[in-house]
Parts: structure tokens; sequence; C-alpha cells
């Protein structure tokens, strides 16, 4: 069902809303950064996202995949979503809400959600890693 959550990092500095359906499924990379932070997400275009505090607290960290923009707030690190540009997967841009940085989670709800991982780390996005028992 889509609810419109709000979230943001640990000190507060960052907060956000985002029009979410957490049933129908999150996702999981095994790329290297999301690997190390265990990033767990919920994709939103941009339409049904809004900053709403600390865009001044944000940092943006690119890796290899240049059209990734991790953001991170540079009081706490925390890192509540991360915005990619195309070309990507999907043909258009989108963001990823990091679940754990949601208010009020409803954590049956993302339990019993499907989860798809992808294969960040080979640039194989469409592929599911033949090892998922880490994410």
């Amino acid at each position: 069902m889509l609810r419109t959550y709000t979230g943001g990092c640990q000190c507060g500095a960052v907060r956000f809303e985002a029009d979410l359906d957490i049933g129908a499924g999150t996702g999981k990379c095994n790329c290297t950064i999301c690997w190390k932070m265990r990033l767990w997400t919920a994709r939103v275009r941009p339409e049904a996202f809004r900053l709403v505090s600390g865009v001044r607290d944000l940092t943006d960290y690119q890796g290899s995949n240049t059209v990734a923009h991790h953001l991170f707030c540079r009081h706490c690190g925390m890192h509540p979503f991360e915005r990619v540009d195309t070309p990507n997967m999907t043909g258009g841009p989108y963001l990823n809400i990091n679940v754990a940085c949601l208010d009020n989670l409803d954590i049956d709800e993302l339990m019993a959600a499907p989860v798809t991982c992808y294969d960040g780390l080979h640039d194989d996005w469409g592929a599911r890693p033949s090892e998922v028992r880490h994410l």
C-alpha cells in the first residue's frame, strides 16, 4: 500500500518525505559501498521524494559508478538516501531510500515484502548475485 513516510539521518539535520509501497518490494546490492554499509533500500522516482531539510548538510560521494550519488549527513555520517541518474538500469532517475532511516516503518510489512538482490559488484544489475546470504 502506498504511504507517505518520513525519515532522516541519526542527528536529525537531514529530513525527507517519500511516497513508498514497502509491500511492493525492496532491494539489496552487492557492490562494495552497499555491502560495506549493509544498505537495504526502497526505490522511488524523484516526484515521490521531498527533501524537507538538510540540503546543506549532505555530502555527495561518487564511487566508480558515476550515476550513483551516495549522500551522507556531514554531521552524523548516516546515509538516508541516494540519487541515481541516467543512464542506469531503469532508464530514468530514481532515489534509493535507506529503509533503516524511515520513521515508524512497519517491520511486519518490511519482512513480508519481496527483496530483489542486484549484482552491482559485477555491473550486471539485472542479475541476481550468486551469493546473497551476506546482504
